[in-house]
């Protein structure tokens, strides 16, 4: 994808939250120059290492340019302050107030770039009582009331297993930048964007919060369950657990002549998703006594058959082969520096019937330090 290709990012950011952003930008093309400490980002350090170098760390970083830059040093300081000026979009995760110390700020800049969009990403945003707080994918999840409706009724509290703050931070931080740099191109001022780990979680929780605001209580865990429809949720078989998602009456209908009991269609209690939601409990016992006599892949071909929505509790593994994530190419090949192969899920989006293919290897550390200095300096001459 090209649709970036004139752009200019310059990421200071470590681990997940801010280097995601700069990765789906560079997806689309733009040039991103990720600056690193001497030490490198900390994720460079995450197992598992093939030929030292981290898979975790390439997984979020595919399509940078890395630049070391001790931004406790007054040269690199002037370096980094370079590099934003000749920028079109700067992406940090700094606490609130770092950039500012090192004279690298939004305000700052923009006196001086008047077109660039800056983005911050923090755990509580750019200002208000918590700004100072830092914060970590699992605080924001308890924080957020994630954590609250995680898990099976009656349990210990239990965390999303994907990093789910911090991905969400980073894909509203790539549409605000992606905004912004529209709405540049009409007025060709920039714009700073603050995006907030507990408000970026708290705006993909838009049904768990409406639901507070409509009834006045507080959503509770349901294990896999949905609290506004049933079936909805993992159901033991004969040997283990799938997954069925009856989403309305005609699929509810289809669950019922699958499984033998075309009774149920006429039974009150049934007889809309928000009343079987209200008796899902004694539902899923009805239908699990019968699930329990077949094994999962029977039902989960009887379902399919009929058009009902399911399947298999999948590992990643399992995901990965799935022939469809072969059909959209989402599995790529991925150099890793030195020249190791491996694999990574590469850009998600297909555009115009093609899977968009990865445009550079993850860097090593400070690969590019004299390449992008070079630059610079070349830039500067130009100027006169």
């Amino acid at each position: 994808m090209t649709a970036l290709n004139n752009i200019k990012v310059i990421e200071f950011c470590e681990v997940a939250a801010g280097p995601y952003c700069g990765m789906l930008l560079a997806d689309m093309g733009a040039d991103v120059i990720k600056v690193e400490r001497p030490s490198g980002d900390t994720m460079r350090t995450w197992p598992p290492l093939t030929d030292g170098y981290s898979e975790n760390f390439a997984s979020v970083n595919r399509g940078k340019r890395s630049v070391v830059l001790n931004l406790k040093d007054p040269s690199d300081i002037a370096h980094a302050r370079q590099l934003i000026l000749g920028a079109d979009v700067v992406i940090e995760n700094f606490r609130p107030g770092v950039m500012k110390r090192n004279g690298l700020d939004y305000e700052t800049m923009s006196a001086v770039n008047p077109g660039l969009v800056y983005c911050s990403i923090s755990a509580f945003g750019q200002t208000g009582p918590r700004a100072t707080e830092g914060g970590f994918d699992l605080t924001m999840q308890a924080m957020s009331g994630v954590m609250s409706v995680t898990g099976e009724p009656g349990g210990a509290p239990v965390k999303c297993g994907v990093p789910l703050c911090d991905f969400v931070s980073g894909l509203y931080g790539a549409f605000g930048v992606a905004s912004a740099l529209m709405q540049r191109a009409t007025t060709g001022k920039g714009q700073h964007i603050d995006v907030s780990m507990l408000g970026a979680t708290l705006g993909v929780s838009a049904l768990q919060t409406s639901e507070f605001f409509g009834t006045g209580r507080a959503p509770r865990k349901l294990g896999s369950a949905h609290p506004r429809n049933a079936p909805y949720q993992a159901f033991e078989a004969q040997d283990g657990y799938f997954g069925m998602a009856a989403g309305n009456n005609s699929l509810w209908y289809a669950v019922c002549d699958a499984v033998g009991r075309a009774d149920l269609k006429d039974e009150e209690k049934y007889a809309t998703p928000t009343l079987r939601a209200q008796n899902q409990t004694e539902l899923r016992v009805l239908l699990e006594d019968i699930f329990k006599t077949k094994p999962s892949a029977h039902w989960l071909d009887v379902f399919t058959k009929a058009g009902v929505p399911c399947s298999a509790i999948n590992t990643y593994p399992d995901a990965l082969a799935d022939p469809q994530v072969e059909h959209m190419g989402w599995v790529q090949p991925l150099e890793l520096p030195g020249g190791a192969m491996t694999k990574t899920f590469g850009p998600v989006l297909r555009i115009n019937d093609r899977a968009q293919t990865i445009q550079r290897r993850p860097p090593q550390l400070g690969e590019h330090t004299q390449e992008v200095l070079s630059e610079l300096s070349e830039t500067a001459k130009a100027r006169g």
